[in-house]
């Protein structure tokens, strides 16, 4: 299915398609003018589906699409499916992801494996040692850390919610919309930390929870896909988070990875509070299983030893 002409995305292609083809090697040429003229079904292809249909290999495609300018295909795709993918309607999106996987089963696997790959990867590249030590830092030394996300956003801020305070690290979610998310914000102090997902959507609420935190003194930590340049300077840490530009994989998928590096860093850093909660935890559900002590309640406290014949 070829792209409809008219689309940011698809004009930025073809000028860079343009512009570079001349000093391609043949093999690459016929890469690139297969990416222009099929832009809306490159989206759901693998590098594979794309070298077979150019009579090429799936790393002359990667080095064709490094060569128009962006760090891989999975760039490539996203930089099309933002525009392209976000005006089509949810369920002409749904059959085109049906129509690019096929109902094989070994294909269908392939391209969600293939996309759940190339994002990892992606996410992996762009990560910037720098400001992900900063963030496990701000994380780390925080009084309690506030784990912000709407909609599917929620997820992997639950996630870290959860886990920072089995680490010892206080820790709450806000996760709503409108007035209540005032609620959500009250407590905010200067010494806390804001972790905020938030893939590519600039709304009302993501600029109340910023500002807010500023004003307080809290600093912020921002997992994202494509809002880094957007907010930066507003935000202390901008990490990656590659978004999916089919669907075939979680949106909350790259967040969760992300998020599981920084709770492996925080943990890291004050070994001795992460195991003695980790303690904690197991003695708790020790007690809360019935089995163990059907007669009654049974403290957490460690008892000392006592001695032989008391």
């Amino acid at each position: 299915m070829t792209a409809g002409p008219g689309t940011d995305a698809e004009d930025t292609l073809r000028e860079r398609v343009a512009n570079r083809l001349p000093a391609m090697p043949p093999a690459e040429r016929r890469v690139a003018e297969y990416l222009r003229d099929h832009a809306q079904s490159v989206i759901f292809s693998t590098a594979e589906e794309i070298g077979n249909a150019t009579g090429t290999s799936d790393a002359t495609v990667v080095r064709t699409s490094k060569n128009l300018g962006y760090s891989g295909l999975p760039d490539l795709k996203r930089s099309i499916g933002l525009q392209i993918i976000d005006g089509t309607r949810p369920s002409v999106r749904l059959s085109q992801r049906i129509d690019g996987a096929g109902r094989e089963t070994a294909t269908l696997l392939d391209h969600v494996f293939s996309e759940a790959s190339e994002r990892l990867t992606e996410t992996f590249r762009l990560i910037p040692p720098a400001e992900f030590d900063q963030a496990v830092e701000l994380l780390a030394e925080a009084r309690e850390v506030l784990a912000f996300g709407v909609g599917l956003s929620e997820i992997p801020a639950r996630f870290l919610c959860m886990k920072m305070n089995r680490l010892g690290h206080p820790t709450r979610f806000v996760g709503a919309a409108g007035f209540l998310l005032a609620d959500g914000l009250l407590g905010l102090r200067e010494h806390d930390a804001v972790v905020i997902y938030a893939p590519a959507r600039l709304t009302r609420e993501l600029g109340v929870v910023i500002d807010h935190a500023q004003s307080v003194g809290a600093k912020t930590v921002l997992v994202t896909d494509s809002l880094g340049p957007a907010l930066a300077g507003r935000v202390d840490v901008s990490l990656p988070a590659v978004h999916s530009a089919t669907g075939y994989t979680a949106e909350a998928f790259s967040s969760l990875l992300m998020t599981d590096c920084l709770l492996l860093g925080v943990a890291a850093r004050d070994r001795d509070r992460s195991t003695s909660n980790s303690e904690l935890l197991h003695a708790l559900r020790a007690a809360l299983t019935p089995e163990a002590h059907p007669h009654g309640r049974q403290s957490t406290r460690r008892r000392p030893p006592q001695e032989d014949g008391s």
